[in-house]
């Protein structure tokens, strides 16, 4: 396969060749109460690991370009809006013909920028319409440890063998009409494997045995908030998270019309928040012990809610703690991190605010179409621009911007973080930064 290593790196290069011995002995120091910070490698969901946007390490790069700091940058060939995933040196994307006739799942290998495995999962016999803005391998894989979880919405889901690339599973009966293409992802939970599919004629979220792809609950979203909407109203592209209340993990998941919160093993329904809006794409955040999610998308109907997860039934009126329309984005996620969220409409308005109560901090406009999610990581909030541009921004209630990052590329994927690098996806490469 093609790649390029920019050979100005080797240093660096020679650096993630020993990421695995670095992990032993940092392992080994912190056994021994050093003050050594351990660096967290894996990147399993869209989103991360925590499925919030943010990482722990440290050391992560400021500046780059593409002769500076650029590692590797591997060519991936077709069409892709997922983000990557990131496991045992293992970095997994999925890809797609712009027809949407052949669906691939494509293994990187994290040091050398090498492609392990491109494997054509699907070739479905019926293609649905989609976005011009989407594209048929938008949702991001999800990764543990032997297994790749890959999904394309109503065409197909499977589960791979991460090691050999062998198909162990796959399932193509669970339809719905996204007419825009497919968005969400999935996400895994104990032995399950949990996505939303939200068309304009079903609504569900479903949970199937992670090991044999077989369904273990499926539940619908209740009619009554849907019924009297348009067709083109109900559907939905959001990723569902897991949090803990009060000792008992709830399973976020935010509809079109309804954001609710079930029991994750089981489907049952805890509460819900009722709305009118339409195509909710966000995922939902958790900070200090408030959900907050966005609506759907369409300028000012958008909304950015906040709520008391700690109720039961129907917490529309009860749960509701603060509510903002102004300059939410319809399409990215926000991130949350030390209790302020950052949020970047699509045109470039930026907004910082306090996660409890919703008072801004500053609002300030940086150039570009931004449709990637931020990321919070070392400080720092990243980001990507459409353009090829991320912006590096210093984390805190003051607006800072410490680098403005070109790249050659478009960016529509969000970063992923493992060891002192960043992944970068584009609409060319995957980029390795250093």
């Amino acid at each position: 396969m093609n790649f390029h290593i920019n050979f100005m790196s080797l240093k660096k290069l020679t650096y993630l060749g020993l990421r695995i011995a670095t992990q032993v002995v940092i392992l080994f120091f912190f056994s021994c109460k050093s003050s050594v910070t351990f660096q967290e490698t894996d990147w399993r969901f869209f989103r991360g690991t925590q499925l919030d946007g943010c990482s722990p390490n440290k050391g992560l790069p400021i500046f780059w370009g593409e002769d500076t700091s650029v590692v590797w940058k591997t060519p991936v060939h077709d069409l892709g809006n997922s983000s990557p995933v990131i496991l045992n040196n293992q970095i997994w994307l999925t890809t797609a013909k712009n027809d949407g006739t052949e669906l691939y799942a494509v293994c990187i290998d994290f040091v050398t920028g090498k492609i392990i495995h491109d494997i054509m999962v699907f070739s479905p016999d019926k293609v649905p319409q989609k976005h011009s803005l989407n594209t048929y391998a938008t949702p991001s894989p999800a990764l543990e440890n032997g297994f790749v979880y890959v999904h394309f919405g109503s065409m197909g889901t499977a589960c791979l063998n991460s090691s050999t690339g062998a198909i162990i599973w796959k399932r193509t009966d669970l339809y719905c009409d996204h007419v825009q293409g497919p968005a969400s992802c999935p996400i895994l939970y104990k032995n399950l494997l949990i996505f939303n599919l939200e068309g304009v004629d079903v609504q569900y979220v479903i949970a199937l045995d992670k090991t044999t792809g077989k369904t273990i609950w499926q539940n619908p979203r209740p009619q009554e908030y849907y019924v009297n909407e348009p067709p083109i109203a109900r559907k939905g592209y959001s990723t569902p998270i897991v949090i803990n209340v009060n000792g008992k993990d709830q399973l976020i998941s935010v509809g079109s019309e309804v954001c609710i919160a079930y029991d994750p093993l089981t489907g049952v329904e805890i509460w819900r928040v009722n709305y009118s809006s339409d195509s909710a794409i966000a995922m939902p955040l958790y900070s200090n012990g408030l959900v907050l999610f966005s609506t759907g998308f369409g300028g000012a109907s958008v909304r950015l809610i906040a709520v008391n997860p700690q109720g039961t039934g129907n917490i529309t009126n009860s749960g509701k703690i603060w509510e903002t329309n102004i300059d939410v984005p319809g399409i990215n996620t926000p991130v949350v991190h030390n209790g302020l969220v950052y949020m970047i409409q699509e045109k470039g308005q930026l907004t910082c605010l306090e996660a409890a109560t919703g008072k801004v901090f500053y609002k300030e406009k940086l150039k570009g179409d931004f449709y990637s999610s931020p990321i919070c990581a070392d400080g720092k909030v990243y980001f990507p621009s459409k353009q090829g541009m991320v912006y590096v921004l210093k984390e805190g209630q003051t607006f800072e911007i410490l680098a403005q990052n070109k790249l050659n590329s478009e960016f529509w994927a969000s970063i992923a973080v493992s060891g002192e690098s960043i992944v970068l996806r584009s609409d060319k490469y995957l980029y390795l930064i250093n």
